[in-house]
């Protein structure tokens, strides 16, 4: 199996180049050989190595500075896997893609599902649902696993600075009325194997939803962080409207998650599981 993935360093590419099995021709493209903001320069490459299963693992995720690089951030999330998607088509390929929980308007308490209106409330949740709806447009066999709160022993993440911080005051302000489901990249980068695996042999994609359980808030996540890593920091909940942001958070990122459990198998999973392998990572 030849499988092509966009990204090299982030938590989902490098989680993948542990999870994709040896016998597979994989080629990873970093940022320095595969210009995400050029889509064509990404549909030639998929041209140019012909592969079974092309995996996007890369994307534009400063959430706050999309409110300004707006034109960027829709070239490498809108633009860019729409382009991907159409190449893999012609090539016959596979295509499977990460999108998120900010296509939603985070309103509600009940777990969002994948036919649900969507209603992003700024330019990342934006940009990344213009490339949901490129990819449909583009045909072929593709999936899309909208996500949330990835977390994983590399990379930018709120484990890593939970620990940071941690180690360094005594308390901390985190705000409690933003729920969802920490998800490790781990398990993400598994569930995109399986789901390859499966389509190429014959199974159809679409849309689906693949985020950790429980739900949680990030104050009690943070909660969680302190007490597996043995910190003595307080975690005091805050409002949302108490860390004001340049891009709006939304407050509710359940997903519902039972169709991909259903159709491919894959059940959600427990992030208090995967916590104290992920802080051991980071800790060394």
């Amino acid at each position: 199996m030849k499988c092509l993935v966009f990204g090299k360093t982030g938590q989902v590419a490098v989680e993948l180049q542990r999870a994709i099995p040896e016998n597979w021709d994989v080629r990873f493209l970093g940022r320095d050989e595969a210009d995400l903001a050029d889509p064509q320069a990404c549909a030639d490459a998929i041209l140019e190595f012909a592969p079974d299963v092309v995996i996007n693992a890369a994307a534009y995720t400063a959430v706050d500075r999309a409110e300004e690089e707006w034109e960027l951030a829709h070239a490498i999330n809108g633009a860019a896997p729409g382009a991907m998607a159409k190449a893999a088509k012609d090539t016959g390929a596979v295509f499977l893609h990460i999108s998120t929980d900010y296509v939603f308007d985070g309103s509600g308490n009940t777990p969002f599902k994948p036919g649900d209106p969507t209603g992003p409330l700024g330019v990342y949740g934006a940009s990344k649902l213009e490339g949901e709806r490129a990819i449909a447009d583009a045909g072929g066999n593709w999936l899309v696993l909208r996500t949330s709160w990835v977390v994983s022993g590399h990379g930018a993440n709120f484990v890593k600075t939970m620990l940071r911080l941690g180690a360094e005051r005594d308390s901390l302000n985190v705000v409690e009325d933003q729920i969802g489901g920490p998800t490790p990249a781990k398990a993400i980068a598994e569930a995109l194997v399986t789901c390859a695996t499966a389509m190429r042999g014959g199974q159809k994609g679409g849309l689906y939803h693949f985020a950790g359980a429980p739900a949680v808030s990030w104050a009690d996540f943070a909660r969680a962080i302190m007490e597996e890593a043995a910190l003595d920091c307080r975690i005091d909940s805050i409002p949302t409207s108490d860390y004001p942001t340049p891009a709006q958070r939304p407050g509710n990122s359940r997903l519902d998650c039972s169709a991909i459990e259903h159709d491919f198998g894959i059940a959600q999973p427990d992030w208090r599981a995967h916590l104290p392998a992920i802080i051991t990572e980071l800790q060394q």
